[in-house]
């Protein structure tokens, strides 16, 4: 078979070419630090960085519900230990009252008032909010979860079953946290809520004495519900910090991930360029001793 000098120097030029390319693609790398600058690049290769970036997504979004939801149990842990100050504060005054033989009718009285304010208080507390939304209120769209004037509940509440409706963060592929508390789990449930028993010590102080036994009775059954309320919220806190940390190490890793797949290996990168340069002049000086022009290649 005839080798023509056409098909030696187009052999050689193709040759040429694709060193050039990869001479060019290894300088592209080097400038832009990827090692993926189109999916031709490594089809392979592009579909893992794309799964990655779609975990990474998800990863912050959990990171944003996880912020969420702690705001919202740090904001509730407040209120609750503000209402149970008030509580055991109320508890001191009811059990001073108790005291009849030592009291005046202006120490009753006085006692009375303040009780009466103590409870105006902790409606007020009970109607915390973050946001705009009621901490107590469940997923209701009112602006209180309390009536402040008769202290009712206004939120929303359980489900007939029993069931209550809460409010909950996804932190993870399979977890969620719920992030609330509602009304009647913190304060009791009407028509003998903590608001109910802490109006009638108001009222025993200064009309029936006798009665405050029981009423102190009930307000430590209230003090208790509060009590679990709060350690209920902390337990959430803590599972809602080990989530944080979990996807905060989630996303170190996805990151390290993506740096592996699409970034290059600077110091690798610089020798194979450094090589595919010498080769690529090699091949240039090689090409110009064996295809030399002749008179007919400068008369066309």
């Amino acid at each position: 078979m005839r080798i023509t000098n056409r098909a030696v120097t187009q052999t050689a030029l193709l040759g040429l070419n694709a060193q050039q390319s990869a001479v060019m693609k290894l300088q592209q790398q080097l400038t832009s630090g990827k090692q993926i600058s189109t999916a031709s690049d490594s089809p392979t290769g592009t579909n893992k960085a794309l799964q990655l970036r779609q975990d990474q997504s998800a990863v912050q979004q959990y990171a944003k519900n996880i912020s969420d939801g702690q705001s919202w149990l740090d904001a509730t842990d407040t209120a609750l230990t503000t209402a149970i100050n008030q509580v055991q504060r109320i508890r001191d005054l009811t059990v001073k009252a108790m005291n009849t033989g030592s009291a005046s009718t202006s120490s009753q009285q006085a006692i009375s008032v303040e009780v009466a304010a103590l409870r105006e208080s902790l409606i007020g507390v009970a109607n915390s909010s973050i946001n705009g939304r009621p901490l107590f209120g469940g997923p209701t769209q009112n602006g209180t979860a309390y009536d402040p004037g008769t202290g009712t509940y206004v939120g929303v509440p359980a489900k007939p079953d029993g069931e209550v409706v809460g409010m909950t963060r996804r932190v993870s592929d399979a977890d969620s946290v719920r992030i609330d508390i509602t009304g009647p789990e913190a304060f009791g449930a009407s028509p003998d809520d903590l608001f109910a028993i802490v109006g009638r010590i108001a009222a025993d102080v200064v009309g029936d004495t006798g009665a405050l036994a029981g009423d102190l009775d009930a307000l430590d059954g209230a003090l208790q519900d509060l009590l679990g309320a709060a350690a209920s919220v902390g337990a959430r806190s803590a599972r809602m910090e080990a989530a944080g940390q979990v996807n905060t190490d989630l996303q170190l890793t996805l990151a390290s991930q993506l740096v592996d797949v699409e970034d290059i290996d600077l110091a690798r990168t610089i020798m194979e360029l450094n090589q595919t340069e010498v080769g690529y002049k090699a091949a240039l000086q090689a090409t110009a001793q064996v295809i030399q022009p002749t008179l007919l290649d400068f008369l066309r």
